[in-house]
């Protein structure tokens, strides 16, 4: 399967081709500036790879939760060149890809993601990985809350900048074997994840390709405004 992935939705803009068993990806730490960026990264990873646009089987996108802009950029230009190039679309969690980035980087088997949220909240879920590293049913589903009213049995490995954002807030309620705060979503992990829902036919068409903002108020206000 050849599958184009994309992912802006924190600080880090990347974009990845997964062809076969070559990945090739493209990834910087750039809050202002994902839209310059990210059509040069696919076009670059495209180029690398040999990949023509035919040859595609899907795209994945990072679907949120994160920052607003950042999910409509990735969002709106997954949605554009499925619709361009007739191709399915794989919507993939944001805080799933950082718990599966910390699988297969950091060999966690227990993960707890969290995404500063601002405003005092974070985005947050759970989930244990099996013993290939891929997330299995969520401990917690994805939330927007204060981390002041989580509270997880077991012990978690970390990820994310919500920790950083809320860290004495944890104390007593989450127990942690280790902890990543700086650890941003890279579009690699984001294919690996697009790729695994393709060929479990749940792909969806480029009009049902959606983002998840989770806290619903922020994103109509933003809306209003852009």
């Amino acid at each position: 399967m050849n599958l184009l992935a994309i992912d802006t939705a924190t600080e880090a803009c990347s974009a990845a081709l997964l062809a076969g068993d070559e990945l090739i990806e493209r990834w910087q730490l750039a809050p202002r500036g994902h839209t310059q960026l990210l059509l040069p990264m696919i076009g670059a990873v495209m180029a690398e790879a040999g990949c023509t646009w035919s040859a595609l089987d899907g795209i994945a996108f990072g679907r949120g939760p994160g920052a607003f802009v950042g999910v409509r950029i990735a969002t709106a230009c997954a949605q554009g060149l499925a619709f361009a190039h007739d191709l399915p679309v794989a919507p993939v969690s944001t805080l799933e890809t950082l718990a599966y980035g910390a699988g297969r980087r950091q060999g966690a088997r227990q993960v707890f993601a969290a995404i500063d949220a601002r405003m005092g909240e974070i985005y947050a879920a759970a989930w244990p990985l099996d013993a290939d590293g891929w997330p299995q049913e969520p401990r917690l589903a994805e939330c927007v809350t204060a981390a002041s009213a989580l509270s997880l049995p077991g012990t978690w490995f970390g990820v994310g900048s919500g920790l950083a954002a809320a860290a004495s807030a944890f104390d007593g309620r989450i127990a942690f074997s280790d902890r990543d705060p700086a650890a941003l979503p890279h579009a690699a992990d984001v294919a690996r994840l697009g790729r695994r829902l393709l060929l479990a036919g749940a792909g969806v068409s480029a009009a049902a390709a959606q983002p998840v903002y989770l806290r619903d108020e922020v994103a109509k206000k933003s809306a209003v405004r852009g």
